[in-house]
């Protein structure tokens, strides 16, 4: 949460698939069930803590955006549903727009929305992109293209105004097989990334030994008295 003091996180402890669920940082206290849709991945709540966002797959539209409000009745809100696929939603530090990935143009590409809408809506990215993330101060909206950590500078305030995106830097980093919620994260200050670097694996190679006769051997090595 954005005052530190709880964690929203997901769990099947209440049954098959994954609700949300608040708990306190500190560990005391019971943890508070948000969500009973099943299969909910959180991924973005907005500044003042009221509201999350997260994904749930449908056997019709495929992955659809919804959000459900952290204080008072927790009812969950469709937010974006179509016959594409909608996921990793990010809401932007002002409350205004909505960031997410969504496979309409045929690949992934990150868009934006007005948020709560009625709105625009804009493409980011231009050659493929997962895992959008909003700069701390809303100047800049960050995203992973295959091994590119990319950057768009935003014009905070209406009318929307997205920059074109530029490659920021490039690196073998862990990133998430459907381009899902974001598997980095960024400093306040905006100018240092903490990414998920797999370590060195060296494959070896296999081998059977086989040893013949090995009783005598054993009989020569160690004799019997």
């Amino acid at each position: 949460m954005p005052d530190g003091k709880r964690i929203l996180f997901r769990s099947d402890r209440s049954g098959p698939g994954n609700n949300l669920f608040l708990k306190l940082a500190d560990g005391t206290g019971a943890d508070e069930q948000i969500t009973k849709l099943g299969m909910n991945v959180p991924s973005s709540i907005t500044r003042d803590g009221k509201l999350a966002f997260f994904d749930k797959p449908d056997p019709k539209t495929g992955q659809d955006i919804w959000m459900v409000p952290l204080e008072s009745e927790h009812k969950p809100v469709v937010v974006l549903q179509s016959q594409f696929a909608e996921l990793a939603p990010e809401i932007s530090p002002d409350g205004m727009f909505l960031a997410y990935v969504s496979n309409e143009s045929g690949r992934t590409e990150i868009y934006v929305r007005s948020f709560p809408g009625p709105g625009g809506k804009w493409q980011i990215s231009t050659e493929g992109g997962t895992e959008p993330l909003w700069a701390r101060n809303g100047r800049e909206l960050f995203y992973r293209s295959g091994e590119n950590t990319m950057a768009a500078d935003i014009t905070p305030g209406l009318p929307f105004k997205a920059g074109t995106p530029h490659k920021l830097f490039e690196g073998k980093y862990e990133q998430r097989p459907n381009g899902s919620y974001p598997n980095y994260d960024i400093s306040p200050d905006g100018q240092h990334f903490l990414m998920v670097k797999a370590g060195a694996q060296t494959e070896a190679a296999a081998q059977l030994h086989v040893v013949l006769s090995w009783f005598t051997e054993l009989q020569q090595r160690v004799p019997v008295h």
